[in-house]
Order: structure tokens, then sequence, then C-alpha cells
């Protein structure tokens, strides 16, 4: 493995590092975000890892690298497959054109990171 290996292990561990003065200073906000993802993540007409895939999307859209990271880690934990990610990506891409092809290779990474695939880098 490179060192790069946990890339997005210690992006997640570090920003959620950084929100701990927010939740200190503003715990009835940060509260009321955390509330507002679980209910927007539940099981409803959508299953959970649907709505992952959606907020991934919206992640690599957006350019949010740590969106990319916290969703690509919620996906492996939900049993997402890489054949889902990849099509979601795919959609993704269809409809941000080149810049979401960028950030879809960090949310590829990123999920293969938190998976335990090893990538293979050329040199």
């Amino acid at each position: 493995m490179t060192e790069a290996t946990n890339k997005y292990r210690d992006l997640t561990r570090s920003i959620s590092t950084g929100l701990s003065s927010l939740r200190a200073s503003t715990p009835e906000v940060m509260k009321s975000f955390s509330d507002l993802g679980r209910a927007a993540t539940a099981d409803g007409a959508l299953d959970a890892k649907t709505k992952e895939l959606i907020a991934l999307a919206l992640g690599v859209a957006s350019r949010c690298e740590p969106c990319i990271a916290f969703h690509a880690k919620a996906l492996v934990k939900l049993g997402a497959t890489r054949q889902e990610v990849d099509e979601t990506l795919g959609v993704t891409t269809y409809m941000g054109g080149g810049p979401s092809l960028m950030y879809a290779a960090h949310a590829i990474a990123a999920f293969d990171e938190f998976a335990g695939v090893t990538s293979v880098q050329s040199s």
C-alpha cells in the first residue's frame, strides 16, 4: 500500500476533528444538521443506499472532496458495490461534464480506500 492509501480516511478524521469546535460552540445547529442528515437518508420510498448514491453524486457535482469521502465511506458500510458507484458517477458525469468526471476519480479512490481495495497506480 502506498502512503496515499489513507487519504480519505485521514480527510474524514480531520474534518470531524475540525468540526468539534462548531459542535461545542453551536450544539443546536450541529445537532439539527445531524438530525436532518439522518432523516434525509433514512429508508423511505428510496432506500438509504440509493440516497447515499445521490449524495455522492451531489458531492462530486459540487466538487466537495470531504463530502465525497464521507458518502463513499457510508456507501461501503451500506454494502454498495463498485458497479453501483461507477454507474452513479456515469450519470454524474453526464449531467456535470468534465469537472464532474475529474471529481469522479476522487470518488472512486475514496470508495476503493474505504472498501479496502488497493488501487493500481501507473508511474
